[in-house]
C-alpha cells in the first residue's frame, strides 16, 4: 500500500489504536521549557511517579528569559520562579537542562537542531504550538498542552486522533529579495488562518528543495499558523549533511543503520493526499502583514485590500485595521515604523542574521527605530561574532542582545509600547502578542533590516540593487 511521508512516519510511531477514538503515539523527543511545564512536574509529583524517559526529554529557558544581563538575577518574580522550579524539575528527574549561560541554551526550536535532537523520521512534541519547525527534517513534530506534556513526561506517549494529509506544492524559482519566510506568508494569505485545519502539511516542488535547512525550518514553523497539526519535508542530502557529526545524532554503524530507514522517509509517488494545492514561486514577492493575524498579509508593493476582498466578514476585518490604524487601499511602502526585532524560533538562526546583515552594511539604523536583534541561540551568538557579522551591525548603529524569545510574544522585558509598529520576524501579530497595545507587521529579515535603515516599510529589493550597482 503507497504511503505519504507523514504516514510512514506516523504509523511507526503507533502503540495502539483505539477503536473510534484516538491512537497512542510513541514520541521520541520531548523538548520542555519553562512555561508549559511546572503544573505538569507537579503533576508527576502528586501522583509519585518519574520521568519515563529522561533521556528522551531535553529542557532549556527561553520563553521568560531576559535578553540583556543575563549573568544577573532574573528580576521579574514570575519568570525568576518559572525558570527556578524548571531547573529543580530537572535535577530531580535527571533530565538535561540548558539554562541561562549554559552554552547550549537558547530557544527550544533552534537548539534542537542545532545539537542533533531533531531527526528524520522522529516524533517530537514541546509544549509550544511551534514545534512544527522540527518537520523540516522529516519528523512528525507538534504542539502539546500541559496535561499533554505531563501525559508525555509519565509515559512517553500521547493520544492523538491522525490527522489528514495535505500536499502544498511550490514550483519554479524565486526571485531575487523573496525568502522562505515570504514563501510561507504568501501561502498562509491564501489558504487563511484557518485554511489547514485538521491536516499534516507536507511541503514539496522545487522551491523547498532548493531551500537551505534554515529556510525550510521557517516554512514549517509556520505550519501552525493557517491551522495546520504540523507542516514537514523529506530529508535529503542537505538534512543529512546538516545533521552528521552532531552532539545526539547517531555515530558509526548507528549512523549507517539510521541512514538505511531515513532514505525510505518520502511520499510514494502514487500516494493519496485528502487536499492538494500548488502554488509559482515566481508569484511571490517580498510580503509584509498589516492587519492582526498572520493570513492578513500582502506583496509589499501592494495595498492593504477592501473588506469584500476578504474572509472573515467587514465587522471583523474593520476591527482590526482599526486596531492598527490602517485603512483599505492604503500603501504598505512608506508606512513609518518605530521598532524592528530580529529574532525568535522563525527567524533567529544564523541565516537571517546574514541576510539582516546583507542590507545593512554600509548603512546606518534610522534615528526613529529601535532595533531588537535576539539571536536564537548562544551558538547563534558565537557564529554572529566569529563571522564578522557583529563588526558590520555595530558599525551600522546596531546593538546585540542576548539569547531567548524576547519580543515575539513579550513575555520578557521586551515588549513593544502600546501604539508603536514593530516590522517583527516573528511569526504572530495578534493584537497584543507583542505588548499591550503593540502593532505587528510580520516580515523577513531582508524587510525587516530595510525598514530598521529607513524608518519606514520599503522593498528590501531596492536596498539590494544598490548593494549591487
Amino acid at each position: 500500500m503507497s504511503k505519504t511521508l507523514f504516514d510512514k512516519v506516523w504509523d511507526a510511531h503507533v502503540i495502539r489504536k483505539i477503536e473510534n477514538g484516538p491512537q497512542v503515539l510513541f514520541i521520541d523527543r520531548h523538548l520542555v521549557h519553562e512555561v508549559t511545564s511546572p503544573v505538569a512536574f507537579l503533576g508527576l509529583k502528586n501522583r509519585g511517579i518519574k520521568v519515563r524517559y529522561p533521556e528522551r526529554t531535553f529542557a532549556t529557558a527561553d520563553h521568560n528569559t531576559p535578553t540583556r544581563n543575563q549573568h544577573l538575577p532574573v528580576a521579574d518574580p514570575l519568570s525568576a520562579n518559572q525558570l527556578k522550579m524548571l531547573e529543580q524539575n530537572a535535577a530531580e528527574h535527571g533530565i538535561p537542562y540548558w539554562g541561562l549561560g549554559h552554552e547550549k541554551n537558547g530557544i527550544v526550536h533552534v537548539i534542537g537542531p542545532e545539537n542533533g535532537i531533531t531527526v528524520p523520521g522522529a516524533t517530537i512534541v514541546c509544549g509550544d504550538s511551534h514545534t512544527s519547525t522540527h518537520g523540516a527534517f522529516g519528523a512528525i513534530a507538534f504542539g502539546i498542552g500541559t496535561s499533554e506534556v505531563e501525559m508525555v513526561l509519565a509515559t512517553q506517549c500521547i493520544l492523538q486522533p491522525k490527522p489528514k494529509r495535505m500536499r502544498i506544492n511550490v514550483h519554479g524559482q524565486l526571485n531575487p529579495g523573496v525568502t522562505p519566510k515570504d514563501v510561507a506568508l504568501y501561502i498562509i494569505s491564501r489558504l487563511t488562518t484557518s485554511g489547514a485545519t485538521g491536516y499534516f502539511v507536507e511541503y514539496a516542488g522545487e522551491v523547498f528543495r532548493n531551500m537551505s535547512m534554515e529556510g525550510r525550518m521557517t516554512v514549517c514553523n509556520l505550519s501552525i499558523e493557517m491551522g495546520a497539526r504540523g507542516g514537514m519535508m523529506s530529508p535529503d542530502e542537505k538534512t543529512f549533511e546538516y545533521i552528521k557529526g552532531r552532539e545526539f545524532t547517531p555515530k558509526g554503524e548507528a549512523w549507517d543503520k539510521a541512514m538505511e530507514y531515513w532514505a525510505t522517509l518520502k511520499t510514494d509517488d502514487d500516494a493519496i493526499f485528502d487536499k492538494e494545492i500548488s502554488f509559482n514561486g515566481d508569484d511571490i514577492e517580498p510580503m509584509i502583514t498589516y492587519g492582526t493575524n498572520p493570513g492578513m498579509g500582502v506583496g509589499i508593493t501592494k495595498g492593504i485590500p477592501t473588506a469584500d476582498t476578504v474572509e472573515g466578514g467587514a465587522a471583523t476585518y474593520a476591527k482590526s485595521l482599526a486596531y492598527m490604524d490602517f485603512h483599505e487601499g492604503d500603501s504598505m511602502i512608506g508606512k513609518p515604523i518605530d521598532f524592528v526585532f530580529l529574532g525568535s524560533c522563525t527567524n533567529g538562526r544564523i541565516e537571517d542574521f546574514r541576510a539582516f546583515t546583507q542590507i545593512v552594511k554600509g548603512r546606518k539604523k534610522a534615528d526613529n527605530v529601535t532595533a531588537w536583534l535576539v539571536p536564537g541561540s548562544h551558538k547563534v551568538e558565537a557564529a554572529i561574532r566569529e563571522e564578522g557579522l557583529l563588526d558590520i551591525l555595530t558599525e551600522a548603529g546596531f546593538e546585540l542582545r542576548e539569547p531567548g524569545c524576547s519580543a515575539c510574544l513579550a513575555m520578557n522585558d521586551d515588549k513593544i509600547p502600546a501604539g508603536k509598529y514593530a516590522v517583527s520576524t516573528s511569526n504572530r501579530n495578534f493584537e497584543g502578542r507583542q505588548g499591550p497595545g503593540a502593532r505587528t507587521l510580520l516580515a523577513s529579515p531582508l524587510v525587516a533590516a530595510a525598514a530598521a535603515v529607513t524608518g519606514k516599510v520599503t522593498d528590501p529589493r531596492e536596498l539590494l540593487e544598490m548593494a549591487t550597482a
